[in-house]
């Protein structure tokens, strides 16, 4: 694996979307929200963004610093809680709690407004040929947390096999990973994203795997979508890339 290969994804959400993002696979409300069990899986994210050498912006860090210290005071009991001035609720978790009901507010507006802007592309002044509707819906693209969350899964199937593998070259690199996956993938193919990590031989594997598919994504040579909220991942490779 190459040890200086560094990804750079033009990821435009930070450590709230992510925390809703968690909030939302859980199935559960903004104040309903376990301190524990999401700051869990959020430094899980995170190690996973460190160990596939994802550049991270300061505010993740920031934020899983302040999620341990939340969480660090729900376990002390309210009589030995260090005192807090900036603090207006005794729940620790309040602060938090009302920063993604905020932010939640402004996300849907952004998105409210933005599907107004789709929809008055549909109108013009003039009297055009009627557009042709016979065209399927694209189904929506999967985010960065979606694939890491798939990565996750394929981590952990891979951890918990007890096959007898061969000894292989683990000297894999994403640039030569790229290259298979464009031998292996024909143009035009719809496949399982877990289904392209079934060869693969140690944990290094895998992950340069995923590089190079996060690398073939921003290159547009393949494209990720879900038929459904955190469902199924396909990769598409399309017929003009």
């Amino acid at each position: 694996m190459e040890q200086d290969y560094k990804v750079k994804l033009d990821i435009f959400e930070g450590p709230l979307d992510l925390l809703l993002y968690l909030i939302k696979k859980d199935e559960i409300g903004i104040y309903d929200v376990s301190i524990e069990r999401i700051t869990r899986q959020y430094l899980d994210y995170v190690d996973t963004f460190k160990m596939l050498n994802i550049e991270l912006a300061s505010e993740f860090i920031v934020m899983a610093a302040n999620l341990m210290y939340i969480k660090s005071r729900e376990l002390l009991p309210k009589v030995q809680q260090p005192p807090d001035e900036d603090a207006e609720e005794d729940d620790p978790r309040w602060e938090l709690i009302r920063q993604l009901v905020e932010y939640k507010k402004f996300k849907d507006a952004a998105q409210f407004l933005g599907l107004q802007e789709i929809k008055a592309d549909e109108f013009f002044a003039a009297n055009p040929e009627p557009p042709d509707l016979s065209e399927a819906p694209k189904v929506a693209q999967a985010g960065i947390f979606d694939l890491i969350r798939a990565f996750q899964k394929v981590l952990q199937r891979f951890e918990k096999t007890d096959d007898i593998r061969e000894i292989v070259d683990d000297r894999y690199t994403v640039a030569g990973k790229i290259d298979h996956l464009l031998d292996t993938v024909p143009v035009g193919a719809r496949i399982p994203f877990e289904s392209l990590f079934a060869s693969a031989a140690s944990r290094s594997e895998l992950i340069v795997t995923f590089l190079a598919i996060l690398e073939l994504t921003k290159l547009n040579h393949f494209q990720i979508e879900q038929e459904q909220l955190l469902g199924a991942i396909v990769v598409i490779r399309p017929e003009a890339a």
